[in-house]
C-alpha cells in the first residue's frame, strides 16, 4: 500500500453530552487521549457523533476542544453536514480556523439530487474552503449515493482529498478503491465497519469503524496487520470486533446504537450515553444488559 497523507485508523468519534444536552468537554479531552494512546485520530461530528443534531456553536467548541486536547499528536477531521451551503461554508471555515486538518462532508440531504448537482455541490464547497475537503458517501442516511464515475472527476481536484464511503457494496468498494490505489493525493477510507480488513487488503488507504470509540487498539492492531499483509492477523481481529459491534448494533436502529455505544463507552470512565434530540437514552433494563455483556468480555 502506498502511504499518503492521509491514512490509518481513523475513528467516527460519538459526541458526549449532558443530560441538558451541553457538550461535555472534559468527555472530549478523555476521548481525544483515549484515542491518542491508542494511535487513531477522530472524525468529529460524523453519523456516529450525531452530526446533525450538534449546534454550529458547540460544533466548534468541539473543534477546538479536540485540536487542544489532540496537541497535534493526531490528525483533526471535522464533519460537515446541512442543507444551508452559507451556514456550511462558515462552518468550515470556523472549523478549519480552530484546528481542524481535514473537513469531511456529506450531501445536502432535503432534495434528491441529479449526478451533475452532486458534483456541482462539491466542486463549489472546495473551490470555496481553505482546508482540505473529503467526500463522504453514506446512503444509509443521505438517501443518495455519489456515483463512481462522479468521485472519479472529483478526485482531480486539487483541494478534494480523498473519500469516506459507508456504502455496503463490495463491487462499488473495489472500485473507488481502484480511483484511489495508485494516486498520492486521493485516498480512500472504508467506512464499513465489517469490511475494514477486506479493504486494507485491496488497497484501501484507512478505515472508519465506529466500534474504534470501544477498542480503538484493536482497530489499529487490524491496520497494521494488512498493511504488512498478515492477513490472518487481521481477519482474526475483524471477527472479533465484528462480534464487540454486536453488543450495540444487534436489533436496533442506528440512532439506538449510538446510544448504546455510549455505554460501552460509561464502562470505560470515556463518557455518560445522553443524547441530543431527536435520539434518547435505552431503557434502565437494557443498559444494564450491555454493560453486562461488555463485562462479559474480559
Amino acid at each position: 500500500m502506498k502511504e499518503k497523507k492521509y491514512y490509518g485508523v481513523v475513528v467516527p468519534m460519538v459526541t458526549p453530552v449532558t443530560k441538558e444536552g451541553a457538550l461535555d468537554t472534559a468527555a472530549v479531552a478523555r476521548i481525544i487521549e483515549f484515542f491518542a494512546e491508542a494511535g487513531v485520530s477522530p472524525l468529529l461530528m460524523g453519523t456516529t457523533g450525531e452530526g446533525n443534531s450538534v449546534s454550529q456553536k458547540d460544533g466548534l467548541l468541539f473543534v477546538e476542544t479536540a485540536v487542544k486536547a489532540a496537541q497535534g499528536r493526531i490528525t483533526i477531521y471535522a464533519g460537515l453536514t446541512g442543507n444551508c451551503f452559507a451556514e456550511q461554508l462558515a462552518q468550515a471555515e470556523a472549523y478549519t480556523q480552530a484546528g481542524a486538518d481535514v473537513i469531511v462532508a456529506t450531501l445536502p440531504t432535503y432534495y434528491a439530487l441529479t449526478e451533475e448537482q452532486m458534483e456541482n455541490y462539491y466542486r463549489t464547497l472546495a473551490d470555496s474552503i481553505k482546508g482540505p475537503l473529503m467526500l463522504y458517501n453514506i446512503l444509509a442516511t443521505t438517501h443518495m449515493s455519489i456515483p463512481v464515475e462522479v468521485i472519479r472527476r472529483l478526485a482531480d481536484h486539487p483541494n478534494i482529498v480523498g473519500l469516506k464511503d459507508s456504502e455496503r457494496d463490495l463491487e462499488r468498494m473495489a472500485q473507488c478503491i481502484a480511483i484511489a490505489k495508485d494516486r498520492d493525493d486521493f485516498c480512500y477510507f472504508c467506512g464499513w465497519a465489517a469490511q475494514s480488513a477486506h479493504s486494507l487488503e485491496l488497497g484501501g488507504d484507512g478505515i472508519v469503524p465506529s466500534t474504534g470509540n470501544f477498542v480503538p487498539e484493536m482497530f489499529q492492531q487490524l491496520y497494521d496487520a494488512a498493511i504488512k499483509g498478515d492477513m490472518a492477523t487481521a481477519n482474526r481481529l475483524q471477527d472479533e470486533t465484528n462480534e464487540i459491534a454486536k453488543i450495540y448494533q444487534k436489533d436496533r436502529t442506528l440512532g439506538q446504537s449510538l446510544t448504546a455505544l455510549k455505554v460501552m463507552m460509561q464502562t470505560k470512565g470515556l463518557c455518560e450515553p445522553w443524547m441530543l434530540m431527536p435520539l434518547t437514552r435505552l431503557s434502565e433494563t437494557e443498559e444494564q444488559q450491555i454493560k453486562e455483556k461488555v463485562n462479559a468480555l474480559d
